[in-house]
C-alpha cells in the first residue's frame, strides 16, 4: 500500500475522538474516506455534495444506473430527503433503527439525482456500527455508506484487502481491523404497498414481516 496514504487505526469499540472529527472534516470539505460498518468497509462522502457523490462512482467505477444508499445522523432527518414516510417505515424504524436495515424511499428533491441513478428512490440507514454512527454524527449531515471496492468485486472486511486504486484515491482511511463480513443489511423497499424485501442480510425476513403484520 501507498505509505503515503493516510491511514488511523481507530478501535471499533471505542474510537478516538479525534479521528472522528478529522475523517468528518474531510466528508464536510468534499473529500473521500474509507470507513468501517458492521460487515464491510465503504466509502463516505457528502451525500448532498453532488460533485463528491461523482467522485464515489469515478472511484468504485460503478455504473450510473446504480443508485448509492445514504446513512442519516438521526431519524427525524428522514423527512427532508423522502417524499413521504410510510407507517410501515415508521413501525420498521422505530423497532429496528439504528441498526442493519436499509429501507428504500421515494426520493426527495434536495437529493443529488446521481445518488438515485434515475430511480426516483434512495436507500437510507441509521447505522448501528460506532464508527459509522459517529461519523455520521460529527459530519451532522447524510453521508454514503457504498462497498469500499470496485464495481462487480468483492466486498472488503479487512484493509489489507482494499483494492490498491481506491486506497490511493481517498483521502483518508479508518482502519479498525477485520470486520465481521458475511450478510450486510437487509434491504426493503417502503414506497411500495406492501414493502418488498430486496434483499434478506442480517435482519430475517420473518422478524421484518411479523412486525408489519402486528400492527
Amino acid at each position: 500500500m501507498n505509505p503515503e496514504i493516510k491511514i488511523r487505526l481507530i478501535d471499533p469499540g471505542h474510537p478516538r475522538e479525534d479521528a472522528i472529527l478529522e475523517a468528518a472534516r474531510i466528508v464536510c470539505s468534499g473529500g473521500v474516506v474509507v470507513f468501517p460498518t458492521t460487515s464491510l468497509y465503504g466509502l463516505a462522502v457528502d451525500a448532498s455534495n453532488p460533485s463528491a457523490v461523482e467522485k464515489v462512482f469515478a472511484i468504485k467505477q460503478r455504473p450510473v444506473n446504480k443508485p448509492i444508499l445514504i446513512l442519516v445522523p438521526d431519524i427525524r432527518d428522514i423527512q427532508n430527503l423522502v417524499r413521504d414516510v410510510p407507517l410501515a417505515a415508521e413501525r420498521l424504524m422505530t423497532a429496528l433503527w439504528p441498526g442493519n436495515l436499509t429501507l428504500i424511499f421515494k426520493a426527495g428533491s434536495s437529493l443529488p439525482p446521481s445518488l438515485t441513478a434515475g430511480t426516483g428512490k434512495i436507500g437510507i440507514r441509521l447505522p448501528v456500527y460506532p464508527v459509522a454512527r459517529l461519523l455520521v454524527h460529527a459530519a451532522g449531515r447524510p453521508i454514503t455508506a457504498t462497498s469500499a471496492n470496485i464495481s462487480g468485486q468483492t466486498g472488503c472486511s479487512r484493509i489489507a484487502d482494499l483494492d490498491p486504486a481506491i486506497a490511493a484515491a481517498v483521502d483518508l482511511i479508518l482502519d479498525a481491523g477485520p470486520l465481521e463480513g458475511g450478510a450486510g443489511s437487509t434491504i426493503l423497499d417502503v414506497s411500495e404497498d406492501p414493502p418488498v424485501l430486496l434483499r434478506e442480510g442480517s435482519i430475517p425476513q420473518n422478524r421484518i414481516f411479523s412486525l408489519l403484520r402486528n400492527r
